[in-house]
């Protein structure tokens, strides 16, 4: 069995957790994400606490018994707590504002990139040149933070770009004549 899988999954007692042969939907302050099953795991409802087992003794099982854990836990972080995201930009002119549901940003382009936040993420900037994203779901504000970070990474020489508020970037030395 998974290791992960091993660690049962503490729900809060604000969030709301049902369970159906093919769908887990947690309900809690921030909202309510939904995850289909497959037929691999079991889920147990202990009082406070899931316990997931795999069905069968194939490698395939037993594996989703540790994916479909990890997905939950995070389900039940998100609609708790939520999750964060910040992104920094770094270059001269680089700059990001708020519009509504779009984040505007200047990133040395001749033309402005106008990014559409998706539902159930919202953003703040706090200063031009950082951006704080927040959602109820992990898979989510990754790939939002991925989209928005792919529209300048940042390049080795300089540093400039969109980059996480945690990413490292190495820099190279320039060529020496």
């Amino acid at each position: 069995m998974s290791r992960i899988a091993k660690n049962p999954v503490v729900i809060p007692e604000k969030v709301e957790v049902n369970i159906t042969n093919d769908l887990i939907s947690v309900k809690g302050p921030l909202g309510e994400i939904k995850q289909a099953l497959t037929g691999d795991v079991d889920i147990k409802k202990d009082n406070s606490t899931l316990i997931f087992v795999a069905n069968k003794t194939t490698k395939h099982s037993n594996a989703m018994s540790g994916t479909i854990r990890a997905l939950v836990q995070n389900m039940v972080t998100g609609v708790s707590v939520g999750f964060e995201r910040k992104l920094q930009l770094i270059g001269v002119g680089y700059k990001a504002q708020l519009q509504g549901n779009k984040i505007n940003l200047e990133l040395g382009f001749s033309h402005p990139v106008s990014h559409q936040l998706p539902d159930g993420v919202s953003a703040q900037i706090p200063s031009p040149t950082e951006i704080i994203l927040k959602s109820s779901s992990k898979q989510v504000i990754g790939q939002v933070a991925a989209e928005i970070r792919a529209y300048r990474p940042p390049e080795p020489y300089k540093g400039k770009g969109v980059r996480y508020s945690d990413e490292h970037v190495v820099i190279k030395e320039a060529k020496k004549q």
